[in-house]
């Protein structure tokens, strides 16, 4: 006989041989010692988990020769010896017929049936017909089973086996026992796939043995055809054939959990180049979009299971390394991140099956991911805006009211800013460029007859605890256009140096000198706050700016933390984006600093510096005036404290429309 594939060498004979279907056949085994055997039976469920062997064995069992209870069979086992039993397993048995009804599935083919169904077997007690893919039948054709399949001879016995049972009648289905097949478990694959390793000689990995069992995705047979074809390409070492894990994630042209595992990690931190660069490594390697999509699919499923259930949920069908990797990726997002994501890659999964330029079909669904995770739900901001409101009730109180925003007076430099110096303008924090002055007045190279920004207070004035350098400092590494003033208020840093985790109180500042516990040659952190800032102004990242001046700076070990209060995670990524992080880094690099930085929000409220932004005055009768005057704009920015930058007409009506 020539070379058996493993799914049918090792088919199972009886039923304790089946793996995973253990609610079918202990109700079989029962029926059978009863004797409350149905004429009619239905099995139903995923592809090769064991229906149409089910079938056999019960054939086997109902014409086994052998009496239940004797020593060759003490139970409703088939004995397996018998010649009916022989003969059913080779497939050649008289009284038991199969029938393909994916081919023979017409009327024709059915009336023959009937008609043979009427005669008595041959030989043994039963004459079994076993319809594989009965949901091929047409329904005329079942319409002419019924009265059969209703009223049938004592000696016939009818078994369908459907992958669909949804496409068979209910008259049909309502005169047969249903019995609805599970997938088998992954812990009953992979203790098969190790059984039958031993038994063909084969060394296999137990990293191997779970690609198999993972890949076969619930179908024992599906499993036993992959590690078949495995074993065929697998190395020989010592005349016997060695599965590792590289070696079949080449056969069947997978990516490695690991890789789906750094890609949502740049996910998750908002690196789109980082992000690009990985997928264009995978698809210059020759993995097809296609099959990435539908990998990344499955790994965010796990990641999902998850984050609902932990790691030992017994919805991951998958190894422990890969649920380990499953937890840490779902730690990186919210429930709700999660399924957003798995509803993008869903998406792009299925434009891949109709578009012809995969790859940027592939690039921009992950981009989505990117851009997605920016996203702010209506009900967080509404409630960010309650509560900001209850926990500062004299912030609203503080900002200019909307009658004095209704028609602003026109405001002209009292002299250019190319020709103003940093020395002679006015700082926001006093003489020594410290802390906040009570009742100092904001100039910024702006009369004060023709109006100025609004004035911010404290109750204490911590100027003469900041380094006396400061000023030198942040006029020497801005060089922006807001006349040498930083948008930090340095009272609100620590004043502590690079080694230092603690930040220090009020009363330290003045007791702590500047160049204490700092490396000789590294700058401070309140020059590292002020260059940084004068940075993100120039740059057009003035919100930013006054962000990261409003909470501590911390060094711990060799990376800067910056805590910021008052802000959720959602508006902070919005805020500090990308291009503000990347000038943060070239700052720092300039300085001499270590470049690694983390941003996080902080406890409490935010403590903002009205002097931070450039203060922008539009002219009178233009089209920005007239949008800043509106009543609704005004409402928009007191309600969510907003600035506008810059306000474009699209009016084409008009003959002197202008755009800004």
């Amino acid at each position: 006989m020539g070379y058996q594939v493993l799914a049918r060498k090792y088919r199972p004979q009886r039923f304790a041989d089946v793996a995973g279907q253990d609610h079918v056949t202990r109700t079989l085994m029962n029926a059978l010692a009863q004797n409350r055997i149905a004429h009619g039976y239905i099995f139903s469920g995923h592809r090769g988990i064991g229906k149409t062997t089910i079938a056999r064995i019960v054939a086997m069992a109902l014409n086994c020769r052998t009496e239940i209870g004797t020593a060759t069979r003490p139970t409703p086992e088939p004995c397996g010896v018998c010649d009916s039993c022989v003969e059913i397993r080779q497939g050649n048995a008289v009284d038991v017929i199969e029938i393909d009804a994916a081919t023979n599935r017409g009327i024709d083919e059915i009336r023959e049936l009937r008609e043979a169904a009427r005669y008595s077997p041959a030989r043994d007690r039963y004459k079994i017909y076993i319809l594989d893919e009965a949901h091929q039948i047409t329904e005329a054709a079942f319409n002419a089973l019924l009265k059969t399949l209703e009223e049938p001879p004592a000696h016939v016995i009818f078994m369908m086996a459907t992958t669909e049972p949804e496409n068979i009648p209910q008259t049909i289905r309502s005169r047969c026992q249903h019995f609805s097949f599970h997938a088998v478990k992954f812990d009953d694959i992979l203790a098969q796939l190790r059984m039958i390793a031993g038994q063909e000689q084969v060394e296999a990995e137990d990293a191997a043995l779970a690609l198999l069992a993972e890949a076969g995705d619930g179908s024992m047979r599906d499993a036993l055809s992959i590690m078949d074809q495995a074993i065929a390409s697998a190395p020989i070492e010592a005349g016997r054939p060695v599965l590792s894990g590289a070696q079949i994630r080449e056969l069947m042209g997978a990516v490695p959990n690991a890789v789906f595992e750094r890609l949502l990690e740049a996910v998750a931190a908002g690196q789109s180049a980082e992000l690009m660069e990985q997928l264009n490594l995978l698809v210059n390697a020759g993995h097809s979009p296609s099959s990435l999509a539908r990998q990344m699919v499955r790994y965010l499923r796990n990641a999902l299971m998850a984050k609902l259930g932990g790691e030992q949920t017994e919805l991951l069908q998958i190894s422990g390394d890969e649920r380990a990797r499953a937890t840490r990726t779902a730690l990186l997002f919210s429930e709700e991140e999660l399924t957003r994501n798995l509803q993008i890659v869903l998406r792009t999964f299925d434009d891949l099956n109709y578009r012809q330029e995969q790859r940027f079909h592939l690039e921009l669904g992950l981009l989505k991911l990117i851009h997605a995770q920016r996203l702010l739900p209506m009900e967080e901001l509404l409630s960010g805006v309650a509560a900001g409101t209850a926990a500062n009730p004299g912030t609203r109180a503080a900002a200019p009211s909307s009658s004095s925003r209704a028609t602003p007076a026109p405001v002209r430099p009292a002299t250019p800013p190319a020709a103003t110096s940093p020395a002679s303008v006015a700082s926001p924090f006093g003489p020594s460029g410290g802390g906040w002055n009570t009742g100092a007045k904001m100039e910024a190279g702006i009369r004060a007859d023709a109006g100025t920004a609004p004035v911010a207070t404290m109750e204490r004035n911590l100027s003469a605890t900041a380094p006396a350098a400061a000023p030198a400092i942040a006029s020497e590494a801005s060089g922006n256009s807001f006349m040498g003033s930083s948008p930090f208020p340095a009272s609100a840093s620590p004043a502590s140096g690079y080694g230092s985790t603690a930040t220090l109180t009020e009363g330290a500042l003045a007791k702590a000198p500047e160049a204490a516990a700092l490396p000789i040659g590294t700058p401070s952190m309140e020059a590292l706050r002020q260059a940084i800032g004068s940075a993100l102004v120039a740059g057009g990242h003035t919100s930013a700016a006054q962000l990261l001046g409003s909470g501590p700076w911390i060094m711990d070990g060799a990376s800067l933390r910056i805590e910021v209060p008052g802000i959720g995670k959602k508006m902070l990524s919005l805020t500090v984006n990308a291009a503000a992080e990347k000038m943060i880094r070239n700052e720092l690099q300039r300085l001499g600093a270590p470049t690694r930085f983390l941003v996080v929000p902080g406890e409490g409220s935010a403590a903002t510096n009205p002097a931070a932004a450039p203060v922008s005055v539009p002219l009178e009768g233009s089209v920005q005036q007239a949008a800043l005057s509106n009543p609704l704009v005004q409402k928009a920015q007191e309600i969510f404290k907003a600035e506008v930058r810059s306000v474009v007409d699209l009016r084409t009506d008009e003959p002197n429309a202008s755009k800004r």
